[in-house]
Order: C-alpha cells, then structure tokens, then sequence
C-alpha cells in the first residue's frame, strides 16, 4: 500500500487523492489475485487431482471425485486470498475491513459446511461398497452428523454477525432446550431407534419385512435417520418411522432367505365319511403305485404277522390291524414329497393329521422349498398341490367342500 500510494503522489495525485487510488488499485488486484486463485484451483489442481484419481484403481477417490468433494473445496482459494488481503489493504479503515472479513467468513462457513456434506456423502457411499453395510447401515448417523454440522454452522454464522462468542451463543441455550426436543422429537427417536436396531441387526438394507399395520410388505430400500423406506411387492414404496420398528412389532424374512429353504405349510380337508378300511381289493390297486409299492407289501406282511399272532379273528374289520385309506394317502404324500427334487430333506418334513373340523379332516403338509424365490416357490407349491388334489380319489377319499348351487339342483 505504501509503494503504490507513493507512486501515486511521485506523478502528481493529492496525498487524500492517492490513498483512496491505492486502495481501489490494491483491491482490484486482491480481486484479480482471488480470481486467478480460483482459475489455478479449479482448473489446474482439480484437473490434476481428476488426472491422479483416474490412474488409480481405488474406488473410493473416485467416489470422492463423484459427490465434488474436491470442488467444493476449490471454493475456498479465492475466499481466503480475500479474507487475508482484506486487512492489510484496510488497516486504516476498520469498520470496512471487519463488514468485509465477517461477510467472507461467512461465505468460508458456508462451503465448509458444504464440504462437510458432500464429504459424509462420500463416507456414506464408500461404506455401501462393502458387505458389511447390508447388516449395519449407516445412514441415520451420517444424517445426526449433517444435522450437528448444520447446526454448528449456523451458530457459527450467527456469532459472527453479532460479533459474539459461539460460546455465547451455546450457553443460551439451554433454556431452549425444551423446545429444541419438541421440534426434533422425530429426530431424536430416530436416532435412538437406529442405534437399537443396528446394534441387535434387526432390520438391514434387502430385508423382506412385513408390517401390516402400515401397510408394508417387501424388500427394505432404506434406513434413514426418521423414516424406513419399503418397496411393497405391487412396487409401491411405503415409509414407516423408524421409532415405530421398535415400539411396534414386524416380520422380517431375513431367517427364511439365510435358511436352506422357504416353509410350504397348508392343509387339504378330506371328507370324514369317504375314510375306511381297505379292502383286498384296494390294497391290489394300491399296490400298482409305484411310490408306496414297497409300503403295501411291507405292512400287509406286518399286520397280517401280528394278526396272526394275536389269533384275532379278521371277520369283522373292527379287529386287530388294519390299513385305512387315509393313512395309506398319507404314506404316499409322504414317498411323494421325499421324491420331489425341489423339496429339503434336511429340514422339517412333517405330513400329519390335525383336529377334525365340521370342514372335514386336514391333512397337513409341513416342508421346506429349496427354491427362496417368491414366483418360483408358488410354482413349485401349486404343483405339488396340483397333484395331491388330482390323486385323492385314487384312494377312494374325497376333498371336503361346502355345497353349493350345482349340488344343490344335481339333488
């Protein structure tokens, strides 16, 4: 400043004259100094740092590259270039300079904050990259850091335009406390819910979840600070609160999907008054099906051995043991499933008889599906169901069915 003001007064200008020329000269070149800052930051190192990132094989500096982490920080060159020129060309005029270094400040808090965010953005994205995220997610912390970040700057912001200490400013309040937690009560449990349900792996990004008290019943896109994302199988998306996973109570399918297979559990209702002994006769024909030929032969010897040795005299059926229709139908669901190639063996297989109902008797079948997926797995049920439907009369029995108007005008 001292250089060009004496310049100035060496080719004539007034001494009032010259300085206020010096200062205008010192300031135009602090703004052509800013803006060549700029120009060096944006165009020369960013290329280079684009340049030195795109020779690696790292993926997380290209993900930086991505959420312009690194042009938001270029931001800041020209910002500083002012912020230190500032006083050394104003010395002599305080109140200019401070409106001046407060308003860039300013601008400096700004871009960092937003450095911050896209930085976290970064983190955020970096960390979905491993498996590890598919059990743990994130992104309800990285939103209480972005919040913090916010709002420090904002303190920040607002102390320099009262020319005051954050300090000050976070002693204050205190008393607004209460009223902080009434408007961040969504927030806050949240972040609570969140920290319940990453520490007990209850629900993940891909979980298949039902709740049906909102609603919701698909795959998780989402876990965000206040609000899980679902995408329903019908490709609506519905948002639950977060807070409401733990106050409330929802399926996660998660088990199943990990498991060796997917339960297949339903019943057929046989009618009560087809079920009877078997006759000589019916074991003949019975003994003609491939999947149960060696169960025939097999009891027949048995019983007729025990018979015989119990003298029980086989006039009358209702004596000693005999083989039923019912339970030869359901040796065959059994021969039959243990055959099917698409059903575990290994987990829990269960053919069995529940409670008679005025619907007639169940029949239960209990299995697991190898195949997980949801199309493939109504495919595989409905031809195995297919199939006990159609042989049920083979056994001489009949599926329970309510009347209706055909058998009704057939009476």
């Amino acid at each position: 400043m001292e250089l060009i003001q004496g310049w100035l007064i060496n080719v004539g200008l007034g001494t009032t004259v010259a300085e206020i020329a010096a200062i205008g000269i010192a300031l135009t070149l602090v703004i052509l100094l800013s803006i060549i800052s700029d120009l060096i930051a944006k165009r020369m190192l960013l290329a280079g740092i684009g340049y030195i990132i795109s020779r690696t094989g790292a993926k997380w500096d290209d993900i930086l590259l991505e959420r312009k982490v690194f042009n938001k920080l270029a931001h800041l060159a020209p910002a500083m270039v002012i912020y230190l020129a500032t006083p050394l060309i104003l010395k002599d005029y305080t109140g200019a300079a401070t409106t001046i270094m407060s308003g860039v400040m300013i601008y400096i808090i700004v871009m960092g904050m937003l450095v911050l965010d896209a930085l976290l953005n970064a983190i955020l994205d970096i960390y979905q990259n491993f498996e590890v995220s598919k059990e743990v997610p994130i992104k309800g912390f990285v939103q209480v850091l972005k919040i913090v970040v916010y709002f420090l700057a904002g303190i920040l912001i607002i102390a320099r335009i009262l020319d005051k200490s954050p300090l000050y400013l976070l002693s204050g309040l205190g008393a607004l406390t209460a009223v902080l937690m009434l408007v961040f009560k969504d927030v806050i449990l949240g972040f609570v819910a969140g920290i319940q349900l990453n520490a007990n792996k209850m629900i993940a990004n891909g979980d298949w979840i039902e709740m049906p008290q909102y609603g919701a019943d698909g795959d998780v896109l989402e876990v965000a600070l206040t609000t899980v994302k679902v995408q329903n199988w019908d490709k609506t998306i519905t948002t639950i609160p977060t807070y409401a996973l733990i106050s409330g109570s929802f399926k996660n399918w998660r088990g199943m999907s990990e498991s060796g297979g997917r339960r297949i559990k339903r019943a057929v209702n046989i009618d009560m008054s087809t079920v009877k002994f078997c006759t000589d006769e019916m074991l003949k024909r019975f003994s003609s099906i491939q999947y149960i030929s060696g169960y025939i032969d097999r009891k027949t010897k048995e019983i007729a051995e025990d018979n015989r040795a119990k003298n029980i005299d086989e006039s009358d059926p209702a004596n000693g043991r005999r083989l039923t229709n019912i339970g030869t139908f359901r040796a065959y669901a059994i021969e039959y499933l243990k055959h099917h190639p698409m059903i575990n063996q290994d987990m829990t297989f269960i053919v069995r008889q529940l409670a008679p109902t005025q619907h007639g008797l169940p029949l239960e079948i209990y299995i697991f599906c190898k195949d997980k997926v949801w199309a493939n797995y109504e495919a595989i049920q409905s031809d195995i169901f297919d199939h006990i439907l159609a042989v049920i009369p083979e056994f001489d029995l009949k599926v329970f069915q309510n009347p209706t108007g055909n058998d009704f005008k057939r009476l």
